[in-house]
């Protein structure tokens, strides 16, 4: 079934309910409850084979749904044909036509809707000088660089003016210079157009930097949902603390709850931590995610804080603006710091004692287990 074309406008909401989909007895996306604010940007960040593709590949009309609906500004597509979706796409691998110059690349999409001529060739100059490519209508895709080439898919995925923008990981295939500047030109697009952006990435870093909000999935499931620095400094369950960014992983059990604080007793190891009262029991197992960064590094004895231990540089690595540091003490729990480095600080060698402290507000407790 065809089904009747979705009017193009930007920012149109995208709400995902209940969506499956099954390959035999592997379920690929479980269930999955989504919704995308018309202009929002969210990214899908996991692993591979976390089902991130499958659900953007769902979205776009290229795999059919075993369960659930999706709809566009409250209009289910299920029964839209994907060329009748109106959505752009940008896939990693670009699909660019080789024989054709990046001009007819870039107009393509609105040959195959019709547009007058004249109207077709105002867009694509518009949408190549959107990507600064407007000088370079006339090459061919083998003489661009792989960065021109990614401009010039992402120009025909805006030429047509969508009203969702869809994207798999294109940015996979560029080296890291190059990556982190056209993370910065996809941040400008979206902020200039106002259109909605569905992402998709395994690149932790570049979903912090480019979302509205992270929907964090593992297994085919969502674990969380939520602005960047909520899914970074507050995730929901351990797989989203352990997948996102570094982070110190110690296990313990509740020893006391009150409305100020949660107090921890760590194993192993007879010490006891301190973090923000939460919905916690006492008696209950939980794990405890301390960020590196979070963690000051001083002389041993000479600094204060409710969560203390003593520890010995095992090593340190030197990062440029900061310094990691890996500290234990005999056959006690290993601690990571990331340390910003000033000039003229004067680095702790290894084998030097130092004292590690950190504030309950950074110490996040997580019920010890699996999500439902």
């Amino acid at each position: 079934m065809a089904g009747r074309p979705v009017e193009s406008r930007h920012g149109a909401e995208v709400r995902l309910v209940g969506l499956s989909r099954n390959y035999g007895e592997v379920a690929a996306v479980r269930a999955v409850d989504l919704t995308i604010a018309p202009g929002e940007f969210v990214t899908l960040l996991g692993p591979s084979g976390s089902g991130k593709t499958t659900t953007l590949m769902m979205v776009a009309g290229f795999v059919h749904p075993t369960a659930g609906d999706i709809l566009l500004d409250g209009q289910s597509v299920l029964a839209v044909a994907a060329h009748r979706r109106n959505l752009g796409v940008v896939f990693q691998s670009y699909a660019l036509f080789p024989h054709m110059s990046v001009f007819d690349n870039v107009a393509f999409p609105l040959r195959m809707r019709h547009v007058d001529r004249r109207d077709a060739h105002r867009r694509v100059e518009t949408a190549l000088e959107m990507v600064q490519l407007g000088a370079l209508g006339s090459r061919r895709i083998h003489e661009l660089s792989g960065g021109q080439q990614q401009r010039v898919a992402l120009a025909r995925a805006l030429v047509f003016q969508p009203p969702v923008l869809l994207m798999d990981e294109p940015l996979g295939a560029l080296d890291r210079k190059l990556r982190e500047q056209m993370q910065l030109e996809i941040k400008r697009i979206h902020r200039t157009l106002g259109l909605t952006v569905l992402y998709v990435t395994h690149d932790q870093e570049e979903a912090l930097i480019l979302s509205d909000r992270i929907a964090v999935m593992h297994e085919g499931r969502i674990h969380q949902v939520g602005r960047p620095a909520d899914v970074y400094e507050r995730p929901a369950t351990w797989f989203v603390a352990d997948f996102v960014g570094e982070s110190n992983a110690l296990t313990g059990r509740v020893e006391e709850v009150s409305s100020e604080r949660t107090v921890v007793r760590l194993c192993p190891g007879d010490r006891l931590l301190y973090g923000l009262a939460g919905a916690l029991e006492a008696g209950q197992s939980v794990r405890v995610m301390i960020r590196p960064e979070a963690l000051t590094v001083g002389q041993t004895g000479g600094t204060d804080g409710e969560n203390r231990v003593d520890r010995v540089i095992e090593d340190a690595l030197y990062l440029g603006q900061a310094i990691r540091y890996v500290v234990r003490s005999g056959d006690a729990l290993t601690l990571i710091a990331r340390v910003t480095r000033r000039m003229g600080d004067v680095d702790v060698g290894v084998g030097s004692g130092v004292t590690v402290t950190w504030s309950r507000g950074s110490t996040v407790l997580i019920p010890d287990t699996p999500p439902s």
